[in-house]
């Protein structure tokens, strides 16, 4: 039997994720009403304050020392281990309150990390749902149901129009047109006659296709996008949080400090202060609250980032692949041009196209019968109709010969074509003849987007190299690629050349972001340091992305890019801003012009300062 997978697997995993997710806020919130109700019972000095400030400390904050104690095991310098220092330094000299406070504050930083770290994992769920679990398989002249898991290679697959491609395989009968966006990229569906290969998870549009089967489940290409997908969500590096990298780096300078003084003074009081004043809490509370803010305002521009690190990753970014279809392009096929002949107008070359395409399942003719109902163009039926597979229309209209197609169908009807140019790679083009006379020449392609010339152009003003990836052919990307000034650009790839080629862009040192919108893009969003969906693009590559652009517009995504620069700023400045307030803190504390008080008042204070210079970031008004 070949492997599968199965929904209620997926179903499974996703909801035990959920629920421990759920458990944990639960617990953050609940702790911190605790504390929080213990401060306001301090500051209102009821009786046996100072009890009640030691037993909040210590039970409030046991995370935080179980942490710390974790981080010394492991030889980490980490903000939980700084915070522990600077708690039970002031409970050594009766600054209960001050301990208490300072629990407080990084109990919340704690809980708004946790917060914005949240994040769906529902990609392989969804990736599942669309593989089908029954198929129909062809037994002589008898059709009958069955499980695709208990197929095998080689049965003929009944696919009926509408239907998802149960398996991999090549078409032994039948005529249709399949939209293999899902796997390949391609902006328009894919015609399939006899001997044609067909990929599972893709649509079947319009006729029925005997199939005769290759892959089944995870030895299919759709089911590689799901394994791949779930590699690369298991082995994606966690990065160190900011937090703890630069708290890090105060731990070690507050614990020297502290040792020198006392080497040298033997003040315990001294030393003390040192430890109180030297606390990392600014960059505790403050790293957290902008990238909180930063959130925040990403999604009043219509950017949902899925967690506090995905902020911290796009600020650091210095490469973006754009995939083309659905991203850089609307992913429909339009009419662009009319190219026209024989005297004839636009109006009469539309017209006698959408005629003859009206009962046409042809994704190219629903394209010119769309532009001909945008123009209120008359489309009549045609009295005969006949359509050959892989070359057009040839129909009778009021009498007279009517041919729409390509080249060849032309040639082999006996048209003398005047010299045409050469056909233009970017666009397909369609010819349209009445009574053996080319009248003229339909364009149709997918359409650029109109803010993407202007974000390429945001992005590279900001530094950032954009980079085009796409499974369509070369020429449709290259012709993209030149209108948006992108001058690096990788075509005729499929999902897992999507992924290996980011992946071997992370490994040149490059810091990438991957924007995309189809099935086929998720391994590649994946991979990549941070993977942005465009909103109207499929669940899957929403859920496999770490940030969400709200509709279609791009120029969400270079305002995000934006506000993640400037949170890495806020941060930054916070973090030299506690270098130089601790710095001359401990020169003042070491030389006895500080006691515990004063020492944990500039603790405290700039704390304040720092988070305040972080809540600039959040939503309300715009920050020039």
């Amino acid at each position: 039997m070949t492997a599968t997978y199965t929904k209620d697997q997926a179903a499974l995993a996703a909801e035990q994720h959920e629920h421990e997710a759920h458990s944990l806020e639960r617990a953050d919130l609940i702790r911190i009403a605790c504390v929080g109700l213990a401060v306001l019972l301090c500051w209102l000095r009821v009786p046996y304050f100072n009890v009640l400030a030691i037993a909040a400390t210590l039970i409030g904050g046991y995370s935080i020392y179980e942490e710390a104690f974790s981080n010394l095991r492991e030889r980490r310098m980490t903000m939980e281990l700084s915070m522990s220092i600077a708690l039970f330094a002031a409970l050594a000299i009766s600054e209960t309150f001050t301990a208490l406070l300072i629990t407080f504050f990084v109990l919340i930083a704690e809980a708004l990390e946790k917060l914005t770290m949240s994040r769906g994992r529902n990609a392989i769920k969804y990736l599942v749902s669309m593989l089908p679990q029954d198929a129909f398989i062809r037994r002589g002249e008898a059709v009958e149901e069955r499980k695709v898991s208990h197929l095998q290679i080689g049965d003929i697959v009944v696919i009926k129009p509408g239907a998802r491609v149960p398996v991999d395989g090549s078409v032994v009968s039948g005529h249709s047109y399949i939209d293999q966006s899902t796997i390949t990229g391609e902006s328009i569906p894919s015609e399939k006659v006899a001997g044609s290969f067909v990929y599972a998870g893709t649509i079947n549009q319009s006729g029925t296709l005997d199939v005769r089967t290759s892959g089944i489940g995870v030895d299919t290409a759709f089911g590689k996008i799901i394994h791949a997908v779930e590699t690369a969500e298991l082995s994606k590096a966690p990065v160190q949080k900011t937090a703890d990298r630069l708290a890090g780096y105060l731990v070690y300078f507050a614990i020297g400090c502290a040792l020198l003084t006392f080497f040298l003074t033997h003040n315990m009081k001294a030393t003390i202060s040192v430890v109180i004043v030297a606390g990392a809490c600014g960059i505790a509370a403050g790293t957290p609250l902008a990238i909180l803010g930063g959130i925040g305002r990403a999604a009043r521009t219509g950017s949902i980032i899925k967690g506090g690190l995905f902020l911290e990753l796009l600020g650091q970014v210095d490469t973006v692949v754009f995939d083309k279809t659905g991203t850089l392009t609307y992913g429909t096929p339009v009419v662009t041009e009319l190219e026209c002949l024989s005297d004839a107008s636009g109006s009469d070359v539309l017209e006698l196209a959408a005629c003859a395409e009206s009962a046409s399942e042809h994704p190219l003719g629903k394209a010119i019968v769309q532009e001909a109902q945008n123009r209120n163009l008359s489309i009549k039926q045609p009295e005969r109709f006949n359509y050959l597979p892989g070359k057009g229309i040839i129909c009778t209209l009021n009498g007279d010969s009517v041919l729409v197609g390509n080249r060849s169908l032309f040639v082999e009807n006996g048209y003398d074509l005047p010299t045409l140019p050469n056909k233009r790679m970017e666009t397909s083009e369609v010819l349209v003849g009445k009574s053996q006379k080319l009248v003229g020449i339909i364009h149709i392609a997918d359409v650029l987007r109109p803010e993407a010339k202007q974000a390429v152009a945001d992005l590279k003003l900001m530094g950032i190299t954009s980079i085009l990836l796409t499974g369509d052919a070369k020429p449709i990307a290259q012709s993209i690629a030149n209108k948006l000034a992108i001058s690096e650009v990788v075509a005729d790839v499929v999902p897992d050349q999507k992924q290996e080629y980011i992946k071997n862009l992370a490994n040149s040192g490059r810091r990438v972001a991957m924007v995309g919108d189809g099935v086929n893009d998720a391994p590649a969003l994946m991979e990549a340091s941070v993977g942005i969906a465009i909103g109207s693009g499929v669940d899957v590559a929403r859920e496999s992305a770490d940030i969400v652009l709200i509709g279609n517009d791009l120029g969400r995504f270079v305002e995000t890019v934006r506000i993640a620069h400037r949170c890495r700023r806020i941060i930054m400045t916070n973090f030299v801003g506690t270098i130089v307030v601790d710095g001359i803190g401990v020169l003042l504390a070491a030389f006895g012009y500080l006691n515990p008080l004063l020492a944990a008042f500039i603790h405290v204070s700039s704390e304040l300062i720092f988070i305040v210079n972080s809540a600039r970031l959040l939503p309300g008004k715009t920050h020039t």
